[in-house]
């Protein structure tokens, strides 16, 4: 069963913590119904995603293969049948739709877009250049939506260029990740997309996505909008937070030759973790005071 459970790729679920984005910006972080029906909008992209790695990974046998690390994944060592795990993936999605029949329709909406939208980046899109990364951030985006969806608030234009940016960032340091396993291991990648981008051209996108990052974070603080609604100028000192995350980041990834697993430098990383969660920790205090 513990390969079965490593199909699903539980450690990925953080990604979708994203969900709650809009019910902490929105002042509903303690409100038990909202956060109810965020944490059932996160076990829904949980699930959906989960059913998603399995597809990707059965489309991607072959390329997984020959990675030095996605070799042991339980579809490409072998030890999960590929019958398996179409029915496995079938399974979830018919959890996921019972999920989400008590949730807006809204939300139906976006994680059905999100879920084609995966589908056709496992079956081609993936290997699109620079629409690769778009796709990988487009659902980072979806997730937020898909959180203000399903507590049925408005959501600021500046949480979308800020969750833009940040996953832009992350996507193609992930690229960049890649490309670095590869020479260091002396392997050849079955990925023909890798092919089209090199060190240089994604150190020059990196930072281009992270400088828009911070300055989109750093003007949604002071926004007229954001002032009023939180009654308080202060979010602007937690900029501290997010510029000390960027520059930690860019460093494990360019000094490190790291960014390949983005959920690993984030959790493994302590300076990283513990500036997360002091961000957190600040945004909630200046909000909620």
């Amino acid at each position: 069963m513990k390969h079965y459970f490593r199909l699903l790729r539980p450690s990925q679920w953080i990604k979708n913590v994203f969900v709650f984005a809009p019910l902490v910006f929105s002042k509903h972080l303690f409100d038990p119904p909202m956060f109810f029906a965020a944490f059932k909008g996160f076990i829904a992209f949980c699930i959906v995603s989960s059913a998603v790695y399995v597809f990707n990974d059965i489309s991607d046998k072959d390329a997984d293969a020959a990675h030095p690390l996605k070799k042991n994944r339980p579809i490409a060592s072998g030890v999960v049948s590929i019958q398996a795990a179409v029915l496995m993936s079938v399974v979830l999605l018919g959890i996921a739709s019972v999920v989400c029949l008590s949730l807006p329709s809204g939300f139906q909406a976006v994680i059905i877009s999100y879920l084609i939208l995966q589908i056709l980046y496992s079956l081609g899109l993936k290997k699109i250049v620079i629409l690769d990364v778009f796709i990988i951030a487009a659902g980072f985006m979806l997730r937020v939506l898909g959180g203000a969806e399903v507590i049925d608030v408005a959501i600021s234009h500046w949480i979308i260029l800020c969750t833009m940016f940040l996953s832009l960032f992350i996507a193609l340091s992930k690229r960049r990740g890649e490309i670095m396993l590869f020479k260091h291991s002396d392997g050849i990648s079955e990925r023909k997309v890798l092919e089209e981008y090199d060190v240089h051209f994604l150190d020059n996108t990196i930072m281009i996505t992270a400088s828009g990052m911070a300055i989109a974070y750093a003007l949604y603080t002071v926004a007229d909008r954001t002032v009023a609604a939180f009654g308080s100028d202060s979010l602007i000192f937690t900029t501290i937070f997010v510029l000390f995350g960027i520059f930690r980041y860019l460093f494990l990834v360019m000094r490190k030759n790291m960014g390949e697993n983005s959920v690993v430098m984030i959790l493994k990383d302590m300076p990283m973790f513990i500036d997360l969660c002091l961000w957190f920790l600040s945004c909630v205090v200046i909000i909620y005071h």
